[in-house]
């Protein structure tokens, strides 16, 4: 068992009607505010206004970067990084899903610095050393971006979709309003849920020895997941369904159940590639390829980890085969995403074309090794996207 450090200094704003609180937490990092939202959903549903009220009766001088795509595009964020250093900011405050606080995540790294914003994930590895403050209003239960340092930009003009962590560019408030989510439609709802489930699988499948306790804490995340997702499909009003699913949204990834698991994900370097292509909904992504990966990665020396997933997560009978307890749970995850949720089950479906699968398999691996539940090379990463088709 490896030592680990857990630091996640986020303050929350938890259930509905704390949006009063919005001001006072914004004038603590200055008045001069970059608010960042993606293709006006926020202005349906009516929170646009009730932040515009909240901002000017605080007295803070507001400025407006609309229009972030789903999958974020460096050109969005370059910017807002030029919007920031124009006209002063202050503080960013990211209103909508994973992609708009992802984005407003690197604008807010980009202002302190002179260089392009793709030089932080490109080849140069720019350092992020420093960002202005960002604060966060959750619409969308997925990424869990409200609570973490991470986020995941696409440059169209090179075909890439790259991720980064870096301390500085954690929100120092997030407000997480379930009540916000009910306008999510059934697709986005699912698509989120396939997102939360894989976030905690990259960490749960891993043969290191660690905290039985975050083995439990991650079970329980995702029979929370599994419960709730059909109940917030059929019924989008429902407080309690929105509720448990925006909260596990946030700690399916902000470090907890990490401990001090060391392996790389797996599944999320491969979904990376297929949306820089061709721009699919990353949960949906996510949705086909976990349980290919699962099956792939399945032997007798990994299979100890599958029997516990499956009679802990979907109550599979304990006294069955090893093997046979292994293949029945992921063939219940598979009917959880594609049945159960209906979510589309194979690349076929969504167009994602076997001629592209050599150049999106090498990119995944960094023309190397994918160092994760099971270490992976490009031939590997090709088998699991055939198993796909």
């Amino acid at each position: 068992m490896n030592n680990f450090v857990y630091d996640i200094p986020v303050k929350v704003y938890f259930g509905e009607n704390q949006l009063c609180h919005l001001g006072e937490e914004l004038k603590k990092y200055g008045s001069r505010v970059l608010l960042t939202y993606g293709g006006g959903s926020i202005k349906k549903i009516g929170l646009y206004d009730k932040v515009i009220n909240e901002l000017n009766s605080s007295g803070l001088e507001v400025f407006e970067l609309s229009g972030i795509e789903p999958n974020p595009r460096i050109d969005s964020v370059r910017k807002g990084a030029q919007m920031c250093k124009e006209h002063n900011i202050d503080v960013l405050l990211a209103v909508g899903g994973g992609s708009t606080i992802d984005a407003t995540k690197f604008m807010a790294a980009g202002a302190c610095v002179d260089h392009d914003p793709w030089d932080f994930l490109s080849e140069k590895w720019s350092p992020i050393e420093k960002a202005l403050p960002i604060v966060s209003i959750l619409t969308l239960s997925a990424t869990g971006s409200e609570m973490d340092c991470g986020g995941v930009i696409s440059n169209p003009e090179t075909k890439d979709k790259i991720g980064r962590l870096a301390p500085p560019m954690l929100p120092k408030v997030s407000f997480l309003d379930p009540t916000l989510t009910y306008s999510v439609n059934a697709y986005q709802t699912a698509c989120g849920a396939a997102d939360m489930i894989s976030h905690i699988l990259e960490v749960y499948f891993n043969m290191e020895q660690d905290l039985y306790m975050l083995d439990c804490f991650m079970e329980g995340m995702l029979k929370t997941i599994i419960k709730y997702t059909p109940v917030a499909i059929q019924d989008p009003e429902n407080y309690e369904a929105r509720a448990n699913l925006m909260w596990t949204s946030s700690w399916a990834i902000n470090g907890f159940i990490n401990g001090g698991k060391r392996l790389a994900w797996s599944c999320h370097p491969m979904e990376h590639e297929l949306s820089a292509i061709y721009d699919i909904t990353h949960g949906l992504g996510l949705a086909i390829l976990t349980p290919r990966w699962l099956e792939y990665c399945l032997d007798e020396t990994t299979v100890s980890k599958y029997v516990q997933f499956a009679t802990n997560v979907f109550g599979v009978e304990a006294s069955l085969p090893p093997m046979e307890i292994a293949r029945e749970g992921i063939r219940r995850l598979s009917e959880f995403l594609f049945d159960t949720i209906g979510l589309q089950r194979t690349f076929t479906e969504v167009g994602i074309k076997e001629e592209d699968f050599p150049v999106m398999a090498r990119k995944a691996c960094g023309n190397g090794t994918l160092k994760g539940f099971k270490h992976l090379n490009q031939q590997d990463i090709e088998a699991i996207f055939r198993m796909c088709l």
